[in-house]
This record gives C-alpha cells, sequence and structure tokens, in this order.
C-alpha cells in the first residue's frame, strides 16, 4: 500500500473501425498508452503534488503498472457530441484529501462537462468537510461560496469532447489523472531509463 505523492492529467480521442483500438488510440492520444492502467476510486491523496503530463511520463517505464482515475466514454454515432471530463476539487488543509471526478455524458460541450465534473468533485469535498450550501444554486454561486469558506482551495478540470466520425467509426474520449508513489527527480529532459543505465 502506497499513498500517492505526486499526479499529472492528461487527455485523448481516437477513432477507429474496432472500439477497442479506438480506446488504444485515445490513450496513445494522451500519451499513456505503454502502461497497464489500473482504474481507481477518486480520492485526491493528501499533500499529492500536481506534476506536468511530460514530467510524469518520462518517470514511468513503458509496462509499469500505472494507477489513475479516469473517466471515458464512447460512440460509433455519426455527429454525436461524447465527452470524457475529470473534476479536481483540493482543500485548503494540504493533510486533508480531495476529491476527483468522473463524467461521461452524452451532447455536452467541453465547458458543460467540465463545470459539471467540477461541481461533483467540489460538493462530494464540501460535504465532507461539513460546508452547508443550496444544492439548488448554480455551480458558479456555490463556487464562490466554497471558495470564500477559506475550506475549499482549488477546483479545476480536464475534459476531452468530440463528434461522433462522420463514417461511423468508434470515436472514443478519455480524460485520465495519473498516480505516482512519489515525486519524480528531476531529470533534465531525460527519461528515467536513460539515467539508470
Amino acid at each position: 500500500m502506497f499513498v500517492p505523492e505526486a499526479i499529472f492529467f492528461t487527455k485523448g480521442v481516437g477513432r477507429h473501425k474496432d472500439y477497442l483500438q479506438s480506446f488504444e488510440l485515445a490513450l496513445r492520444d494522451a500519451g499513456i498508452e505503454k502502461y497497464n492502467i489500473v482504474t481507481v476510486s477518486s480520492i485526491y491523496p493528501p499533500g499529492c503534488k500536481k506534476i506536468n503530463k511530460e514530467e510524469g511520463i518520462r518517470y514511468i517505464p513503458p509496462g509499469s503498472i500505472a494507477f489513475c482515475v479516469m473517466a471515458r466514454n464512447a460512440t460509433n454515432e455519426p455527429n454525436r457530441l461524447v465527452a470524457a471530463s475529470l473534476g479536481v476539487a483540493q482543500p485548503a488543509d494540504k493533510t486533508q484529501y480531495g476529491y476527483l471526478s468522473e463524467h461521461h455524458p452524452f451532447g455536452e460541450t467541453d465547458e458543460k462537462a467540465g463545470e459539471y465534473a467540477e461541481d461533483l468533485a467540489a460538493t462530494m469535498l464540501a460535504t465532507t468537510l461539513g460546508l452547508e450550501f443550496d444544492p439548488n444554486q448554480a455551480w458558479n454561486e456555490r463556487e464562490k461560496q466554497f471558495k470564500m469558506s477559506e475550506k475549499i482551495v482549488r477546483t479545476y478540470n480536464i475534459t476531452q469532447s468530440a463528434e461522433g466520425d462522420k463514417n461511423g467509426l468508434w470515436t472514443t474520449v478519455i480524460a485520465a489523472a495519473v498516480l505516482l508513489p512519489e515525486v519524480p527527480p528531476k531529470t533534465n529532459g531525460k527519461s528515467l531509463e536513460s539515467i539508470v543505465k
């Protein structure tokens, strides 16, 4: 068992006549196709450092088991809008855990899907922290209220949407948060493998 110390976010889209291959192409577009991905539920670990995708990918050798929270959606219906979104809510207290939420809608733009995912994560965190709020209020009003409480420091989302291929190919979208057991050492742009050799 370990508590992840670092996290990076990525997203991608893939199109292919086969459903599974469209997923593989979405993973490639996101840069995480060379890992054995294990999906996990939606807790943002306490004190977990957000790093950029390039730094995270350089640190994980091909074939590694990579734990991630993933939103995934697909369609083979021409022109149908699909989205995959992760919402993130982090508490001001870095010793407290936050939330990641997965949302995989049809017919929603990046903005709408992302806002909804962000709202989900913030609401889960707010209820954990005992914040009172009106669930019928618009997200932007609740967001202000949450941030004014000074208990929720940051919310954001990562979202990928796409229209279904006009010729009926499978179109898959993903948004992922990859959890790392430790903060990668500074590699000055080199891969971990080239440093170890």
